[in-house]
């Protein structure tokens, strides 16, 4: 009869349907696959932090002295005190970009610049929606910068874990002894404060743009769980590139540094890309943005 499926029909419809699902099973992983779009990049111009410039070498000397546990457990306390501003995503964006991270060696380009090439790098190599959206706000948090930062050392730079040992795969690693904490009895050892195995959860990274922004967008988007990570830990070089705090780590963990491990090509490797032109790209932007994000969420 008309409309019905024969037993050779729903086989057929059985083996197309499988394909699909293999193809969506395929789509979901392609946030992990290789970047492609540094593959010709010269890759040791990159994080030349020993012929950086003097500006460079006095931000972390500054930032390495004043991370302290005292200083982040009151920047977090802050932080869930008040709200300092109400604005879109694109707003946001606009904000920013007035600044010039003073911790960078790779570009002095203003910060819409290097949003826009972190999000196109993903979206030439066809990453996930999500992942492009990841790549253009990943770091709003510097906004942090204009809500009563005492400097750039608390917004910007590689960040670290405070309340155990300093690694020495942290960025000038001599400039923690005139952190108070360097000293510490309990924040001088290997594990500090902290179990082993604890979680990065339960430990933490100095505070800055990257933590601020994981707190501010992860009950305010529909964002999954690895681009949170990339927000939370992309500065975190000394533990996604260097292997250090490996003994604080948990299961968790592992798929978190799986994510910031494939996001950071993106963030680094984009900053020599040609300048965007961002009132160009803004409706496609504005439109993913829409998919995640409310028009306007706290800061």
């Amino acid at each position: 009869m008309p409309g019905i499926l024969s037993k050779h029909d729903g086989n057929e419809l059985d083996t197309v349907s499988d394909a699909v699902d293999d193809v969506n099973v395929l789509k979901a992983k392609v946030w992990d696959s290789q970047s492609e779009f540094d593959s010709t990049k010269d890759k040791a111009t990159f994080r030349q932090y020993e012929t950086a410039c003097d500006r460079v070498k006095n931000f972390y000397k500054e930032q390495h002295e004043k991370q302290t546990v005292e200083f982040n457990i009151k920047a977090r306390a802050d932080f869930n005190s008040r709200k300092r501003a109400r604005m879109g995503i694109w707003q946001a964006m606009e904000m920013l970009d007035t600044l010039v991270d003073e911790s960078d060696p790779d570009t002095s380009l203003t910060q819409i610049e290097h949003l826009l090439q972190t999000a196109e790098a993903i979206r030439r190599d066809g990453k996930p929606d999500w992942m492009q959206v990841t790549g253009l706000i990943h770091d709003l948090g510097k906004l942090l910068h204009f809500f009563g930062s005492q400097g750039q050392w608390d917004v910007v730079g590689d960040t670290f874990i405070v309340g155990c040992a300093f690694s020495d795969k942290n960025i000038y690693p001599e400039t923690f002894s005139s952190n108070p904490d360097f000293h510490d009895p309990v924040y001088s050892t290997k594990y500090g404060i902290y179990e082993p195995n604890c979680g990065l959860d339960n430990v933490m990274v100095s505070w800055g743009h990257d933590e601020y922004l994981y707190h501010v967008v992860k009950g305010q988007s529909s964002l999954p769980d690895e681009a949170l990570a990339m927000i939370r830990y992309h500065s975190f070089y000394p533990w996604h590139r260097e292997g250090a705090y490996t003994h604080l780590m948990n299961e968790k963990d592992t798929k978190a540094l799986e994510a910031t491990r494939a996001f950071n090509p993106y963030d680094l490797y984009s900053k020599d890309d040609e300048p965007c032109n961002a009132e160009t790209l803004r409706p496609y932007y504005e439109g993913l943005i829409a998919k995640f994000f409310p028009p306007e969420i706290d800061w």
